[in-house]
């Protein structure tokens, strides 16, 4: 079971953005406070045909994503955060 990621802490080290230009090897991302910010990405990001198709149809879609603040990734769990075992 998860967790949405707004519900924790953890919101607070990630932003919102929405795919602004998508052109191999960068992204650039629009925030939600109108800031412009190009990805970090993986060496395996960065050669996945698949990956790049993905981003192209997210942007074309205007979905919103979760970014980190700190490196600028997108997260891997996107909006949700694994529940944790006790």
């Amino acid at each position: 079971m998860s967790t949405l990621l707004d519900d924790t802490k953890m919101i607070k080290n990630v932003v919102s953005a929405q795919l602004a230009k998508v052109f191999y090897p960068f992204i650039m991302i629009k925030t939600e406070d109108g800031q412009y910010w190009q990805l970090n990405l993986s060496n395996k990001e960065k050669h996945d045909p698949l990956f790049w198709e993905s981003m192209k149809l997210i942007m074309r879609s205007k979905i919103w994503i979760p970014v980190g603040r700190k490196y600028h990734q997108t997260l891997d769990d996107g909006w949700q955060v694994p529940r944790q075992e006790a």
